[in-house]
């Protein structure tokens, strides 16, 4: 069952959507969930709403999975950049035109405004061991900044397609700054033909720009003593019908 409910994002002074799964028999009972938060929510379980007429499928996946747990899609902004800014916790060009970051802002948001709500709203378990977080592309990349600076709020995190190599120092320079817990576990993900063939220098699995980042970053947490999983997907695309080929991936480690 999917819920949809406004709320204000303040850092653009506008509302935004969100897409609230529940498990089957949620209203037939007393029993609490996990949540996961997800960028891009608007993606993830209808056709007609994704952004390119192909979602993660992940409503269907989760009737039938063996586990019930709340998922909460973030939608974004949907005008040209905004989306870029409210995505990223870094200032950034693209295409010619310099992006502001509103990434930290968002996160803001999403634990003093998004997370109190859920938690008061539906019976969820509020520690940090039953939070994660997820998303693809700059929703990866808000996942992998939100489960290391604040992994007081998120011990999971899903973080598919991220585009790593354009952040790895500024998102190494925030971790070295963060305390990381030990329980913390990572997914990380990318896809062989995201890039183009023409960024390729060797094996794409391992010695890409990405997968070069990606494998650093790892070591990075692994050295934190939190746990990790590096999903390389051979014919990956960026796109949402290969990114719902992990979702069953990700899911199964995360909630192991």
């Amino acid at each position: 069952m999917i819920e949809k409910r406004q709320i204000y994002y303040w850092p653009s002074g506008s509302e935004r959507t969100l897409h609230i799964y529940l498990p089957p028999g949620y209203y037939d009972s007393n029993e609490r969930y996990p949540v996961m938060y997800f960028f891009d929510g608007h993606n993830l379980f209808h056709d007609y709403e994704a952004t390119y007429g192909k979602s993660w499928g992940m409503e269907y996946f989760l009737d039938h999975w063996n586990k019930k747990m709340i998922i909460v899609g973030m939608e974004c902004a949907h005008e040209g950049n905004l989306r870029l800014a409210e995505y990223s916790p870094y200032d950034k060009r693209w295409r010619g035109e310099f992006v502001p970051n509103k990434g930290k802002a968002t996160f803001q948001w999403i634990i003093h405004d998004i997370k109190p709500m859920i938690d008061h709203d539906y019976r969820t378990y509020f520690h940090r061991e039953a939070t994660g977080i997820g998303g693809s592309s700059m929703g990866g990349l808000m996942s992998i900044y939100g489960v290391s600076v604040h992994n007081d709020v998120f011990s999971k995190a899903a973080c598919v397609s991220p585009g790593m190599f354009w952040n790895i120092g500024r998102l190494r320079n925030d971790l070295n700054r963060s305390t990381v817990s030990p329980d913390t576990r990572v997914y990380m993900s990318w896809g062989e033909i995201e890039s183009g063939k023409a960024a390729y220098h060797g094996n794409p699995e391992y010695d890409t720009r990405e997968a070069r980042s990606v494998r650093k970053y790892e070591r990075e947490l692994m050295n934190r003593g939190a746990s990790t999983y590096l999903y390389f997907q051979w014919g990956g695309r960026h796109c949402e019908e290969d990114w719902e080929k992990q979702v069953p991936v990700f899911m199964n480690y995360l909630w192991f």
